[in-house]
């Protein structure tokens, strides 16, 4: 009876704060999304795109109607979400916590976050508009990301032996950035080329929007490998911290 008993009490479940609950379901919408946008990135890249060059002109408009306008809208809003969650969690949770044991404001790091990510971008989009050649857009990628996520490492207020707060800053601003070609890029170059053709009158520069969504959906797909890794290396693999 006593055996019976203990075997029992193991299955009691632990109690959990609210604060904990509320965690658990964030980062759950957040895991949620993020397979989401990711796989949808994934079927883009290396089903969809070889797909549609072998399709038919004749048969293009209803792929487009049925297929491929759901799918991007399915894209879009699931990646906003993914870095939407990820960043108020990451505030929440490891920003501000360690922000309060450092008796500094958590603002400083946030915002140092924002805007390396945003001007690494923004570096990044006129190179893109006028480099075709996606060799040297993947090098110029490299240079400018690698540099953002050193100088957040290097020179964030908070966190330097946090390897949550510094993981999530660099996985993170890799998702900060790709979001950014998703709604600047992807989304608005594909829905006039597939509104232009449902109206029967594609846009005159309709090759030139499909190639840079074309180039804008490939660097995601490439930066899709270290941004998970990072984001995975802040709970399981300590690299840039404690």
């Amino acid at each position: 009876m006593l055996h019976f008993a203990s075997v029992a009490a193991s299955f009691v479940m632990p109690t959990h704060t609210g604060s904990e609950t509320a965690q658990i379901l964030i980062r759950w919408f957040h895991i949620l999304a993020g397979i989401t946008w990711i796989g949808l990135l994934y079927f883009f890249n290396l089903i969809n795109i070889p797909f549609m060059k072998q399709v038919d002109a004749a048969m293009k408009p209803k792929i487009f109607q049925y297929l491929t306008l759901p799918t991007l809208n399915l894209f879009r809003w699931s990646a906003l979400l993914t870095v939407f969650v990820g960043f108020w969690y990451w505030s929440q949770v490891y920003v501000a916590v360690d922000a309060h044991n450092a008796g500094v404001s958590p603002w400083s790091t946030i915002g140092l976050f924002l805007l390396i990510w945003f001007v690494t971008w923004g570096i990044y989009y006129p190179i893109l508009l006028k480099t075709p050649n996606p060799w040297l857009l993947a090098l110029i990628v490299v240079v400018l990301v690698g540099a953002a996520g050193w100088l957040f490492v290097s020179c964030t207020p908070v966190g330097k032996d946090d390897n949550h707060l510094l993981s999530i800053g660099v996985g993170g601003g890799l998702g900060m950035f790709m979001l950014l070609n998703v709604f600047h890029v992807i989304w608005p170059n594909n829905k006039k080329i597939i509104s232009g053709t449902l109206a029967g009158s594609p846009p005159a520069n309709a090759a030139v929007l499909a190639r840079r969504a074309f180039l804008a959906s490939r660097t995601n797909f490439y930066l899709s490998v270290p941004m998970l890794f990072f984001m995975a290396a802040s709970s399981h693999y300590p690299i840039l911290g404690k």
